[in-house]
């Protein structure tokens, strides 16, 4: 039994879902998201709620079951409270500045490094080492977060480059150098 999939989605004010079909679209506002379901997957409206249910008990139904209704429960949350995620850059004269509507990094390359801002995507430099990725898709939001943080990983001996702002990094000790005897 799924205990995620069973739980019914409540529909905040101002939100409006609709089924169409197999595609189930989720507006507020200006922000509209669209999301095909599995065909054997049952979404139906009741009232206030958003209802995801299966048709057997088979292990493929089951897993979809959850998928499914996570997918449309993110959406509601997405049109409603938005996803963000937070980056910092650490490492001397690396940062980043926001120019119109891309950010320039400077990432200790010889070139600086300049990121448009995806459509649907926010991106935020509330200080040169400090970026903030905010969406209402968060499949996208995450996406764009793994690329900037891909354009220097963080280095395991130093901790230099664009991490997480939740990520714990465990350095590496380097070379001991040579021993005295």
């Amino acid at each position: 039994m799924s205990r995620v999939g069973n739980k019914p989605i409540d529909i905040p004010s101002g939100v409006d879902v609709k089924i169409n079909g197999k595609v189930v679209t989720v507006k507020s506002g200006n922000k509209v998201l669209e999301q095909i379901v599995h065909d054997d997957m049952i979404v139906k409206i009741d009232g206030n709620q958003v209802l995801v249910s299966r048709p057997s008990d088979e292990k493929k139904h089951r897993a979809l079951h959850g998928l499914t209704r996570s997918l449309v429960n993110n959406m509601v949350v997405g049109v409603s409270q938005g996803f963000a995620k937070n980056l910092d850059i650490n490492g001397v004269g690396y940062r980043a500045q926001k120019q119109g509507s891309k950010i320039v990094f400077n990432l200790g390359y010889s070139h600086p490094i300049e990121v448009e801002e995806p459509a649907g995507i926010t991106l935020e430099v509330p200080a040169p080492n400090k970026i903030i990725v905010k969406g209402a898709d968060k499949q996208v939001v995450g996406e764009v977060a793994a690329k900037i943080r891909a354009l220097r990983l963080p280095d395991p001996y130093k901790g230099k480059g664009i991490k997480y702002d939740y990520e714990v990094l465990r350095l590496k000790e380097g070379k001991t150098g040579a021993k005295a005897q």
